[in-house]
């Protein structure tokens, strides 16, 4: 049944207080890759919470998408789960993340754009996340999912045209940096512990019957290993320079393969693509940092 598009807009999902530490921190950046070197200091401040690093723990930007996640909006969205697919996924921070803190989390559906029965449709679904002691703005969270079993409630009238966001264009030209990470195999099984239990990363019958002959990796694994190589890189390891983040999900990665992520820095304008070296092609496409300035 298509979804009902003034019902899925009108639809008050309740805030949540929650609250993320230190521990969560350090495995989130061990679950995207971080600190495969042990004797690398830079890395280090990113899992180590004492001794040298004592009150120095750094929080990757895009752990942002799993301090307060939450996929429990989808029965009460009227949308078909089994046939959505997460498109694009973008972050700005308002202020650097800390690496612990209490958080209050509102969730709510944006827009929608029919592309006709049976064709499917394009749902933004917003997250804003904020400081619960303050109140203040922390995180502002926007995916673009494809919700591949609605369309066809046409599109609505609004004030003015509207469309999903505009994907960012790459530079052409040869990559400014250019960073390999190997996967591990059991990588989704230490991502999913940040948050997202989907079978589809840990079930093997289940991977089988949704057409995959193993579990994929998280498609926000991905992303992660990505921003994790945009900070080691243009960032020079100091996430605070980061201000927002954004990219497509293109294709499918299967733990244990080889993620190599390729940057053009333009000024505060980062710009970088996800490849994959074993199969040659690009997990995620059309990313954009930009920095502080």
């Amino acid at each position: 049944m298509a979804i009902v598009y003034d019902r899925l807009l009108k639809l008050d999902l309740p805030e949540r207080d929650l609250r993320y530490d230190e521990r969560d921190t350090m495995l989130y950046a061990l679950s995207v890759g971080m600190a495969t070197d042990p004797m690398d200091t830079e890395d280090l401040a990113f899992v180590v919470e004492n001794g040298a690093f004592a009150g120095k723990l750094k929080a990757l930007p895009s752990q942002a998408t799993v301090i307060a996640w939450d996929d429990v909006f989808g029965p009460a969205s009227g949308l078909n789960m089994l046939m959505v697919v997460h498109g694009e996924q973008r972050i700005t921070l308002h202020k650097p993340l800390p690496s612990h803190g209490r958080i209050k989390s509102k969730t709510r559906f944006v827009d929608a754009f029919d592309k006709g029965a049976g064709k499917g449709a394009v749902v933004l679904v917003e997250n804003l996340i904020r400081d619960a002691e303050t109140g203040d703005k922390l995180v502002t969270l926007l995916s673009t999912i494809f919700a591949r079993g609605d369309g066809g409630f046409g599109e609505p009238t609004r004030p003015t045209p509207a469309a999903p966001p505009a994907p960012h264009k790459l530079p052409d030209r040869a990559p400014d940096f250019s960073l390999a990470a190997q996967t591990q195999p059991n990588q989704a099984l230490f991502y999913r512990l940040c948050g997202d239990r989907n079978p589809l990363h840990a079930d093997p019958y289940f991977a089988k019957a949704a057409g995959f002959p193993r579990p994929i990796l998280h498609g926000l694994c991905t992303y992660g290993h990505a921003v994790r190589a945009v900070v080691k890189t243009a960032c020079k390891h100091d996430p605070a320079l980061v201000e927002h983040i954004e990219a497509r999900f293109t294709a499918p990665v299967f733990p244990g393969e080889t993620i190599v992520t390729e940057i053009w820095q333009d000024g505060a304008v980062v710009s970088f693509r996800a490849k994959l070296a074993e199969r040659g092609v690009t997990a995620l496409d059309n990313g954009l940092v930009r920095l502080r300035k």
